[in-house]
């Protein structure tokens, strides 16, 4: 009975995410059957979406770069008052 769940639960919100055949109608070639809604109004939407794909994918990049290697070797640093080295 778990794993009927389970199947569910993993395959329902897959239907969710599909774009509708009306809206699938009206978006550009590129971004067909992924998003409901009106499309891109001009060049410049593309542009705002790229630069905050950058973005993200810079802060990512950081976040990740810092948690596994933080580079900081000062014994007195605060975060040895919580962790035991």
């Amino acid at each position: 009975m778990k794993k009927i769940w389970l199947i569910i639960g993993l395959l329902l919100p897959t239907m969710f995410a599909l774009a509708c055949p009306v809206c699938e109608r009206n978006q550009p070639k590129i971004l067909r059957g992924y998003v409901h809604g009106i499309g891109p109004d001009s060049n410049w939407d593309y542009i705002v979406i790229w630069a905050t794909v950058v973005i993200v994918a810079i802060s990512f990049y950081y976040s990740v770069k810092y948690l596994v290697k933080p580079g900081e070797g000062d014994k007195q640093h605060i975060k040895y008052s919580i962790l035991k080295p």
